[in-house]
């Protein structure tokens, strides 16, 4: 392993679940990290900045927050992220178009006012945290698919644009994680969906944490436009 360069990191949606683990994770290897949320705080040793990805203004502000405080940013992670889950001929557009707008809109106007100072600095990481949904698909989630999906083209987009300019973008697809959700499932419900799972458990958010910041590392420079799962092997061939 070569020796971690500290960086100014910024996770979005760092107050709970993923995202919390990712910036802890950062905190932990030394680098300086602030994450955005629209409530709660991230974890102790990370600035936290109000804003909602769906406002470029809120983004704009919480960028120059961080860049004032921290420093240029040269890694960010899009992970802020929503569901509203429904079978599709229930789904309404509102259901799909909010879903959209936060998940892929919001890594989009998030991406786009990094790639300023990444520019700049002729060294940038982007991640981002889509899911094995994404491209496994799933049942009730026509929208979130469709937008964890929609990440894959971005990110490559991006590598095809500016992969000569010292930046990477690449994604993250966890499948199933423990969190609080997960916990509250009947155990019939998790004893069946753990079968899909070739590993036979779900994952913990450490391990997706782990993947997000080796590939925001020097080590990685290397890998852009890549889709990385964090899936015990469920999504395998997709």
């Amino acid at each position: 392993m070569a020796e971690i360069t500290p960086r100014t990191v910024l996770v979005t949606g760092g107050n709970r679940g993923i995202g919390f683990a990712i910036a802890q994770e950062f905190v932990a290897a030394g680098h300086r990290v602030a994450v955005t949320a629209r409530s709660g705080e991230g974890p102790e040793g990370a600035l936290t900045v109000r804003a909602d990805v769906t406002d470029a203004a809120a983004i704009d502000a919480a960028f120059t927050e961080v860049e004032a405080a921290l420093g240029p940013i040269e890694v960010v992670v899009a992970n802020a992220g929503i569901t509203r889950d429904t079978l599709m001929l229930r789904m309404s557009e509102d259901d799909f178009d909010a879903v959209v707008d936060t998940n892929l809109g919001g890594s989009f106007r998030v991406a786009k006012r990094a790639l300023k100072g990444m520019l700049k600095a002729k060294h940038g990481r982007i991640v981002f945290i889509s899911s094995v949904v994404g491209l496994y698909g799933n049942p009730g989630q026509v929208n979130y698919s469709a937008s964890k999906s929609g990440l894959v083209g971005m990110a490559r987009s991006i590598t095809r644009e500016l992969g000569s300019r010292g930046i990477t973008a690449n994604v993250v697809a966890p499948g199933f994680i423990e969190t609080d959700m997960t916990a509250e499932l009947p155990e019939e419900q998790q004893a069946a969906m753990k079968k899909q799972i070739p590993a036979g458990r779900y994952g913990s958010a450490a391990e997706v944490a782990k993947a997000v910041a080796w590939l925001a590392s020097d080590d990685a420079a290397y890998i852009s436009g890549a889709v990385i799962p964090v899936d015990g092997g469920l999504g395998m061939g997709h």
